[in-house]
C-alpha cells in the first residue's frame, strides 16, 4: 500500500480539496439554470404524453444516476424503470414497448451501449430525451429532444473522474421529476402512497381515528365534578388530562397538569373545587378523519401534549396524546 505524505493530510490541505470540489459542483448545478428552456419544456410535454412508462437508460456512472432519476420519476407519480444498456442486447430491449420514452444519460454522447439502442427505436418510433455533455454527439443527434448537462470541469484535479458532470445530470433528473410531479397534480396523498413502507407514509397515511383512545380508555367528567375527583380520573387514564362534558358529551373544556399548577398558585381548594371553575373552556381539538401529522402539528403550535377528539356536533369520541404519535412514528 502505498504511503501518503504528511503534508496531504493536513488538515487545511483536505479542508481546501473539498470546498473546491464543492465550489465546482456548485457551479455546474448553477450554469444549469439558463439552459431551461423550450427544450426542457419540450422534453416534460414529451412525459406527460407518455402512455407508457419512461425508461431510463446509462452505463457507469451516468448509470447509477439514471437508477436514481428513475426511481425519483415512480415515486413521484411518473411510472419509470430503469434499463442497463448492456442487457438491453441481449433480450431486455422486449421490456421497451411503442407506448414508451426514452431518457438515455451519457456524458459523452458517445456511449457505444446506446448508440446500438438507436436503430431498435427509431424502428418503434420511440421519442429520446437525452442528457449529454456533448449536444453534437451521435446521441443527441439521433434525439427527440436534448438536454445540455455539460460543465466546464470536473471536481476531480485530474479532470477525470465524473464528479461535476453526474452531479449536474442528477439535478437535471431532481429537476425534471419536479415539473412533472407539479404538472401532474401530484400531491403528499400520492406520495405516501406509493410510500406505504416507510415512516413518510406513515405520517401521511394514519388518521387520528386509527390512533385515537376510545370508550373507557377517554378521561372525561362533568363540570361539576370536584376538582379531587378530576384528578383521579386523569391519573388512571394516564393521558395527562381529562376533557369536561355535558350531560350530552359535549366537550365544555379540558383540565391539564397546568391547569392544575394554575389553580394551585391561586390557592383553588382542592377539596371543594369543581372542574368548571379550574378547567380551560374553548380548548383545542381535532376531528377523527384528520391526519394524524395534523395532530402533531397542533400539539407542536399549541404546545400541548394531548388532544380531544371531537365528533361534528363537538361531542367528546376519543382522545390521544403525543405519545401515541411516537408510538405509530408520525414524529
Amino acid at each position: 500500500m502505498t504511503s501518503v505524505p504528511a503534508r496531504h493530510t493536513d488538515e487545511a490541505r483536505l479542508l481546501a480539496s473539498a470546498r473546491r470540489a464543492l465550489s465546482i459542483e456548485a457551479q455546474a448545478v448553477q450554469s444549469l439554470l439558463p439552459r431551461l428552456d423550450g427544450r426542457f419544456a419540450a422534453a416534460c410535454r414529451t412525459c406527460l404524453a407518455c402512455e407508457g412508462r419512461v425508461v431510463v437508460t446509462g452505463m457507469g456512472k451516468s448509470g447509477h444516476v439514471a437508477r436514481k432519476i428513475a426511481a425519483t420519476l415512480a415515486s413521484t407519480g411518473t411510472p419509470a424503470f430503469f434499463l442497463h444498456p448492456a442487457e438491453a442486447s441481449h433480450g431486455d430491449l422486449g421490456m421497451i414497448t411503442r407506448s414508451d420514452v426514452v431518457l438515455a444519460l451519457s456524458n459523452s454522447g458517445e456511449t457505444p451501449e446506446l448508440i446500438l439502442l438507436l436503430p431498435h427505436l427509431k424502428r418503434l418510433g420511440i421519442p429520446l430525451i437525452t442528457m449529454t455533455g456533448k449536444p453534437g454527439s451521435t446521441l443527441a443527434q439521433a434525439s427527440t429532444v436534448v438536454l445540455d448537462v455539460s460543465v466546464p470541469e470536473e471536481a476531480c484535479p485530474l479532470n477525470l473522474a465524473p464528479t461535476a458532470s453526474t452531479t449536474a445530470s442528477l439535478a437535471m433528473g431532481d429537476a425534471l421529476a419536479v415539473a412533472l410531479l407539479e404538472a401532474r397534480g401530484f400531491t403528499k396523498h400520492d406520495f405516501a402512497r406509493s410510500h406505504p413502507g416507510g415512516s413518510l407514509g406513515r405520517r401521511l397515511l394514519l388518521h387520528v381515528e386509527d390512533l385515537m383512545r376510545t370508550g373507557e380508555a377517554v378521561p372525561r367528567v362533568g363540570p361539576d365534578t370536584r376538582l379531587g375527583d378530576g384528578l383521579i380520573e386523569m391519573s388512571r387514564k394516564g393521558l395527562g388530562m381529562t376533557v369536561i362534558v355535558d350531560g350530552d358529551e359535549r366537550i365544555l373544556g379540558i383540565f391539564t397538569d397546568g391547569d392544575l399548577r394554575r389553580a394551585l398558585d391561586r390557592q383553588v381548594d382542592v377539596h371543594t373545587a369543581v372542574m368548571r371553575d379550574v378547567m380551560t373552556a374553548g380548548c383545542k381539538t381535532i376531528g377523527p378523519r384528520e391526519l394524524a401529522v395534523e395532530a402533531a402539528h397542533l400539539m407542536e403550535v399549541h404546545r400541548i401534549t394531548a388532544l380531544p377528539v371531537a365528533d361534528e356536533q363537538g361531542k367528546l369520541i376519543g382522545a390521544l396524546n403525543v405519545h401515541d404519535l411516537f408510538r405509530a412514528g408520525v414524529i
